[in-house]
């Protein structure tokens, strides 16, 4: 007897339960609360996909822990400045890292001709030359020319090397003259606005070349045209112009065509 009341009971309530929730959605809600959406959501988190393609120039234990949670950061790509755009997988590619590249086309990644010359595979990259002659003076991420992403492969890809060599053309480097002042000149803030993003940081970087930062930015290297006037590795179209008085840097001007933002140099 007891049990047949239980199962009235039972089957008199789940009615009104569900009429509940229908008519008050939130109750079910508020059982298990939601983190906070991401400003870009549905889209992948912005901080993710910057993360996995840094990571993914030297850490395949960064790279599989972001991946293997959300398998779809392996076609990441990041805009590192001015256009800069690079893949995950172009960041494995351009740094050599064959184990990174493997797991991300494994999950999804989409290789081009900059991965088939790291991983030496010939027949994609003389197909991709025979198909549109002249793309293997296309450069890669951060200007990175094909040829240096062939030389990156190691021994397992020489033969491509070779072919490259034998076509010619893979090898063509951006512009970079020497400087008519000295290089530390200009060195030094330029501000334009108040706060750490109304700044741009001109320095040295690792590799002895001038930089160009903003606030908590990504510093990108620069590359001299002639005539104070440079662009960022990797966005040739970019142009950073200072003005100079004799030897005195005052200011520069950002062109990405059109004149983007001037600022003047702080006092030392």
């Amino acid at each position: 007897m007891t049990e047949t009341v239980n199962r009235r009971t039972v089957l008199v309530a789940a009615p009104l339960t569900i009429g509940t929730l229908l008519l008050d959605p939130t109750r079910a809600a508020s059982q298990e609360p939601v983190a906070a959406l991401d400003d870009h959501f549905p889209a992948q988190s912005a901080a993710e996909v910057r993360e996995v393609v840094g990571a993914s120039h030297f850490s395949l234990e960064r790279v599989q822990a972001l991946v293997d949670k959300r398998p779809e950061l392996a076609k990441s790509s990041w805009d590192w400045g001015f256009g800069d755009w690079e893949t995950a997988l172009g960041a494995a590619s351009h740094t050599g890292n064959d184990e990174i590249a493997n797991y991300l086309i494994d999950h999804g990644a989409r290789p081009d001709i900059f991965t088939a010359a790291m991983m030496g595979n010939l027949a994609a990259v003389r197909a991709f030359v025979e198909a549109s002659p002249g793309i293997q003076s296309l450069p890669g991420p951060h200007g990175i020319t094909l040829r240096r992403h062939a030389e990156l492969g190691g021994e397992t890809a020489s033969a491509v090397l070779a072919y490259l060599d034998e076509v010619g053309g893979a090898d063509v480097r951006a512009t970079n003259l020497p400087l008519s002042i000295d290089r530390d000149s200009y060195v030094g803030r330029y501000t334009f606005g108040p706060g750490a993003d109304g700044r741009f940081e001109i320095t040295v970087g690792s590799m002895d070349a001038l930089t160009i930062q903003r606030g908590e930015g990504t510093a990108r290297g620069l590359l001299h045209l002639g005539d104070h006037a440079f662009h960022p590795a990797g966005a040739p179209s970019a142009r950073i112009r200072f003005q100079v008085d004799g030897n005195t840097v005052r200011s520069l001007e950002i062109y990405n065509p059109e004149l983007v933002v001037s600022a003047a140099r702080s006092a030392a």
